[in-house]
């Protein structure tokens, strides 16, 4: 009688049988090429995310430190930088494959987690120092501040007739139409991987590739310094909120692909400190709204926040499953959002330390995000070539937006300076009639704090949009290439950005002198 498949099988002869026919696979000369073959993808894949130097002199050093030859016949610095990735991502094999063996190991003397341990995803704390528990004290009594002033401008702005917010609205809109492009420059022999204007808009700072800091005057696009300190290429950088304002202050900061944090003065062309601690390349840093503290993200998967007048690191946190990309601090200054190449973004509570928020919705990678002025919501923009906003009222995104044709690089709000000032005393106090130009652009400009967000893309488009419905206003063409970052000056006035075409341009209405 037929048997059924399935049915009346002897299960040892079945692994006999597995037996025998993996011991047959296994000799096939075919699946060895296949296995080789998907061993060499893999280890391409990973030596793309591996940071190479660029300097030709650090190359030859980390080849030697390796036991590797400096130099072979016929090879020049391009394919030696290429010999120092695969040699790289060869040792970052060996060391995973290692640590799988360990694990393995590990295992087969029965050392597992308890049932019950699996099953729970429990939150975990370590002790923190003193220091840290001061810096939270303050940052919890000056973000209470913040937010009380915060709140009493919204409720300001919130008597405003709304014939006038109306009126205000169109020629925001008007304005940003007419953007055009008002100045460009050569940045440096590199691409250009970070831009920011000073607190009082009147210079630019821009990072490249190369590791060189310059300093650049708006609207002459005329360098005034060059800052020298890093060895690779800059991630990361950030003016103090008082710049300029007070000569015993840091000025700004920079980070960098040789794990180096700086901190700078405008008058001085190297570093006046250096804050140690990362692991791995620091791709974005931050000062606290108090000015007080500096945060840091690095492919090292932590974030970590900095004393300023002690150098000292108060907070290494990890959260991340993968490097962390971008930072950014909430205007009253107690939360601080991170993001990363997991796709995952996290609001983080700087007054106990909780993650409080996890910015889901992205499928690729996350490589910018920023805070809006009105302290609830903040965008982000990733490699699936969306921009998302989210609310942190309602812990979820609030609306996707298709932004661009590839990777978005950056995204921006405009940040108004009227917001560092103090409120009106009423309704009654604030004339936007427009009788006085000055006290009327003023008031315009406090009006449309928030009220557009700028994002850049590989696509070499700056897209302007504006808040609440997120409408296309407006794209600035120009860059050859990808643009890596962009930033709105607190007039709002003028908008720069930085691209892979190694230049810096300048983006103003056509009505505006500045």
């Amino acid at each position: 009688m037929p048997v059924r498949p399935g049915a009346n099988i002897d299960l040892d002869q079945i692994e006999e049988v597995l037996g025998e026919e993996d011991e047959q696979n296994l000799a096939d000369p075919a699946l060895e090429t296949r296995r080789r073959a998907m061993a060499e993808f893999d280890r391409k894949q990973l030596a793309r995310s591996i940071a190479v130097p660029t300097n030709d002199a650090q190359v030859k050093e980390t080849l030697r430190s390796h036991g590797h030859p400096i130099c072979l016949f016929g090879e020049d610095a391009g394919d030696r930088r290429d010999r120092l990735r695969y040699v790289l991502s060869k040792l970052a094999i060996e060391r995973r494959n290692a640590g799988n063996e360990q694990r393995g190991e590990a295992m087969d003397e029965g050392v597992e987690a308890s049932s019950s341990e699996e099953e729970q995803d429990e939150e975990f704390y370590t002790e923190g120092s003193t220091a840290l528990l001061q810096a939270r004290q303050n940052i919890a009594r000056q973000s209470l501040e913040r937010a009380r002033q915060r709140i009493e401008k919204q409720r300001s702005d919130f008597r405003v007739e709304a014939a006038t917010v109306r009126r205000l609205r169109e020629e925001l809109v008007s304005k940003l139409d007419t953007y055009t492009i008002v100045g460009s420059q050569v940045g440096d022999s590199r691409p250009l991987s970070r831009i920011t204007f000073s607190p009082d808009c009147r210079q630019v700072l821009v990072g490249s590739w190369s590791g060189a800091i310059k300093l650049w005057d708006v609207p002459g696009c005329t360098m005034s310094r060059l800052y020298r300190g890093h060895t690779d290429r800059v991630g990361g950088l950030s003016f103090h909120p008082r710049a300029g304002r007070d000569a015993n202050t840091v000025d700004f900061a920079s980070g960098g692909s040789d794990n180096e944090v700086f901190l700078w003065s405008v008058d001085k062309d190297t570093p006046i400190g250096n804050l140690k601690g990362h692991q791995s390349r620091v791709v974005h840093v931050e000062f606290h709204p108090s000015g007080e503290y500096l945060g840091s993200a690095s492919y090292d998967g932590s974030w970590r926040l900095w004393d300023i007048a002690t150098e000292q690191e108060l907070l290494l946190q990890e959260g991340h499953s993968r490097e962390v990309f971008a930072l950014r601090f909430q205007c009253d200054g107690s939360l601080v959002a991170t993001a990363g190449l997991d796709g995952i973004g996290r609001v983080w509570d700087l007054r106990s330390g909780r993650s409080v928020m996890e910015l889901e919705g992205h499928a690729k990678e996350i490589y910018g995000l920023d805070w809006s002025p009105n302290g609830f919501q903040l965008a982000t923009g990733s490699a699936d070539n969306t921009v998302r906003i989210f609310d942190v009222r309602k812990l979820a995104s609030v609306q996707q937006i298709p932004a661009h044709k590839s990777i978005v690089t950056d995204v921006r709000f405009f940040h108004s300076s009227w917001a560092e000032g103090g409120a009106p005393r009423s309704s009654q106090d604030m004339d936007v009639s427009g009788d006085d130009e000055d006290e009327a652009g003023t008031h315009q400009s406090r009006l449309c704090n928030g009220q557009y967000l700028a994002s850049a893309s590989n696509d070499g488009l700056i897209n302007i949009w504006t808040a609440g419905d997120w409408r296309l206003q407006k794209s600035l063409v120009g860059h050859v290439g990808k643009v890596l970052s962009v930033d709105i000056a607190s007039d709002g006035n003028c908008i720069a950005s930085a691209g892979f075409d190694k230049t810096f341009k300048l983006w103003a209405p056509d009505d505006i002198s500045i």
